[in-house]
């Protein structure tokens, strides 16, 4: 199971017609904490007139959940998530808080500021491909650390971690589908001077 999420927090802000605008995107793994990232929206903003949002909670996009915070049905919220959607994020929170300036924007309006507001915040958020990942873990002598460095460094797995004792075990974080190609890549670049182990098997959030 692959899925595009968020990873970290992204913002933005903008100005329509004196209302001020200001957008929050961030990982949230499930809809406890997508509640939470929206309860801290609002405590930074306890004087905001509205704090609209769209989420999608889960990994397989069908826990989807938005709101308008009294704004007109179907103006705030659901611009929001149809950013998500559009986007194919998963595991991903949207809030737009308001400053009310003064001036109405009528239905249309408010659909294109909140949804350009989303849609800039999402652009700033860096994305993540998560996928199933196996760790493998590298143990070579110590000549042989700085060839295995490099060999990590220009392949497609990502180092979790390192641990230095008889020997030095660098562990890799590998697209499982990549895995058995890795480890021969490995034996072939270190002259198979190198144990390979398998490690643990869950969902990384590779770099895109």
């Amino acid at each position: 199971m692959n899925y595009l999420g968020a990873f970290g927090e992204a913002s933005f802000e903008q100005v329509i017609e004196k209302s001020r605008f200001l957008g929050y995107c961030s990982r949230t793994a499930g809809e406890e904490e997508a509640k939470k990232y929206l309860e801290q929206v609002r405590l930074r903003h306890v004087g905001a007139t509205h704090v609209c949002y769209g989420y999608i909670a889960d990994a397989l996009g069908n826990l989807q959940r938005f709101s308008d915070d009294c704004e007109p049905q179907g103006t705030a919220g659901l611009p929001i998530l149809g950013v998500l959607k559009a986007q194919k994020l998963c595991e991903t929170t949207v809030a737009v808080v308001r400053y009310f300036g003064g001036i109405k924007l009528g239905a249309g309006g408010l659909t294109r500021a909140y949804a350009s507001t989303a849609a800039e915040t999402v652009a700033r958020a860096e994305k993540r491909s998560f996928e199933e990942c196996v760790e493998l873990l590298l143990t070579v002598a110590y000549p042989e650390v700085n060839a295995c460095m490099r060999m990590i460094e220009g392949s497609e797995g990502e180092l979790v971690g390192r641990e230095f004792g008889a020997g030095a075990t660098f562990t890799v974080a590998i697209r499982a589908a990549r895995a058995q190609a890795f480890a021969s890549d490995a034996v072939g670049a270190l002259n198979g001077r190198v144990t390979i182990a398998e490690g643990k098997r869950y969902l990384y959030p590779f770099t895109l």
